[in-house]
C-alpha cells in the first residue's frame, strides 16, 4: 500500500495519460506514491497571465486545491499546471514542474516562495522555459537541450525516448532525496 500521494496536474493540451505523466507517475508509484490525476477542460478564450496573479492562476490554483482535501506530498505539474506553484509554496509542498511557464510572473513568484524543493524540468527549444532562471531558483534542474516544449527533440524518435528517459531518472532521484 501506498504511503504518500502524489498529485498530477496536466497542461493545456497534455493530459496525465501523456507520456510523461505515465512514465514519471511510474517512476512515483515504485517509490511508494499512490497517484491522483486531474482531469480539466480549459475554459474557452483562456490565456495564461503575463502580468500577474490572475483568472488563469486563480482558476489552476482552484482545480488544485480541491484535490488536496486529502494529505498530498508531491505535486507534480505540466505546463499550465505550473500555475499551482503559488498554492505549492503555501501548502510547502514539494514539486515537480515539467516545462514550468516562467514566463509568467505568479509561476516565477511561486517559485522563489517555495520553502520545500522543486524539480524544474525544461528544454532548449522550449520559450517558456529560461535555463539561467531556473538554476537561479533551484538546485534541482534537468534541461534538455534541443527539446521542444512536449520536450521532444529533434531527429529520430528515440532520442525523445532517451529525454523521457532522463526525466524518469531526475523523477526518481527527486523523490528519493525529498
Amino acid at each position: 500500500m501506498a504511503s504518500r500521494r502524489a498529485v498530477l496536474i496536466p497542461g493545456r493540451g497534455y493530459d496525465t495519460r501523456f507520456p510523461l505523466f505515465l512514465y514519471a507517475g511510474e517512476a512515483l508509484r515504485r517509490a511508494g506514491y499512490a497517484l491522483h490525476a486531474i482531469s480539466w477542460e480549459v475554459p474557452e478564450r483562456f490565456a495564461p497571465d503575463r502580468d500577474g496573479p490572475g483568472p488563469a492562476v486563480d482558476w489552476v490554483i482552484g482545480q488544485v486545491a480541491r484535490t488536496l482535501t486529502e494529505p498530498t506530498q508531491l505535486l507534480v505539474g505540466k505546463s499550465l499546471g505550473s500555475m499551482a506553484t503559488p498554492l505549492a509554496a503555501d501548502r510547502e509542498l514539494p514539486a515537480v514542474w515539467l516545462t514550468p511557464l516562467l514566463q509568467v510572473p505568479a509561476v516565477v513568484d511561486g517559485l522563489r516562495r517555495a520553502a520545500a524543493p522543486f524539480l524544474l524540468v525544461g528544454g532548449t527549444a522550449d520559450p517558456s522555459w529560461d535555463g539561467p532562471l531556473a538554476r537561479r531558483l533551484t538546485p534541482h534542474v534537468l534541461e534538455i537541450d534541443q527539446a521542444d516544449h512536449a520536450l521532444m527533440v529533434p531527429g529520430p524518435l528515440a532520442r525523445s525516448a532517451e529525454a523521457l528517459g532522463r526525466v524518469c531518472t531526475a523523477v526518481e532521484e527527486f523523490v528519493q532525496m525529498s
